[in-house]
């Protein structure tokens, strides 16, 4: 990594931070139960958090602890989260994962990341929102908008999340890991959209490379 490619992705972080002064999980969940945000960031996967937040109300009425879903089968949470995609698997992670908690990890998520990715459903992404919020831990999680945004910004040529992660873990301060991952995700949804990115109304429009970018608005 070249201290100019470094003091470039400070400079994008710091100024797109501007425009999303209070960047944070749009998911809804009981912020004091970690358990809850793991089960809502498994089922947001291939589907959009709007869609998550209308289902989990009942799902964590009927299934109020860890040891709830541990017991339950996949029937019995189906048709709580049928309106998702990939229902019937996420309904059958949910269900290995909470029973490996209970057996394996008396009852709490574990904090490592290693742990977290034995869970069923848990992958590389999901660890690192789950450490990021819920335990306090620096880490940039790689969704397909983060993705997107720092290819377009030229801070990646990668296409492999674990390499972008492992880039963009070099490129931001340690400190503001966490920060990076959400203000990303939310320039990605609102202004530098998959189709057509918002570039005319971008706050880094006029530094942007547009990486890979044809069309924009």
């Amino acid at each position: 990594m070249t201290s100019e490619l470094k003091k470039k992705a400070r400079y994008f972080l710091t100024t797109l931070m501007k425009s999303y002064p209070d960047a944070k999980t749009e998911l809804d969940y009981d912020k004091s139960d970690p358990w809850q945000l793991l089960v809502v960031v498994s089922l947001s996967a291939q589907t959009t958090d709007k869609a998550v937040n209308l289902i989990s109300p009942a799902l964590f009425k009927r299934f109020k602890h860890v040891e709830d879903f541990a017991r339950a089968r996949p029937e019995d949470i189906e048709p709580y989260i049928k309106t998702l995609g990939l229902f019937r698997n996420k309904a059958k992670n949910l269900c290995k994962a909470a029973q490996k908690i209970v057996h394996d990890f008396n009852g709490k998520v574990p904090h490592d990341r290693h742990l977290l990715e034995s869970l069923a459903g848990v992958g590389q992404k999901t660890s690192a929102v789950i450490v990021a919020n819920a335990f306090n831990i620096q880490a940039i999680a790689v969704d397909t908008h983060v993705a997107r945004v720092a290819f377009r910004l030229g801070l990646t040529k990668n296409h492999a999340p674990a390499k972008i992660e492992s880039e963009l873990s070099e490129l931001f301060p340690k400190n503001m890991l966490s920060v990076a991952h959400m203000t990303l995700i939310l320039h990605g949804r609102r202004v530098c959209k998959a189709q057509k990115p918002h570039c005319s109304i971008c706050v880094v429009q006029n530094t942007c490379p547009r990486e890979g970018v044809t069309v924009w608005q």
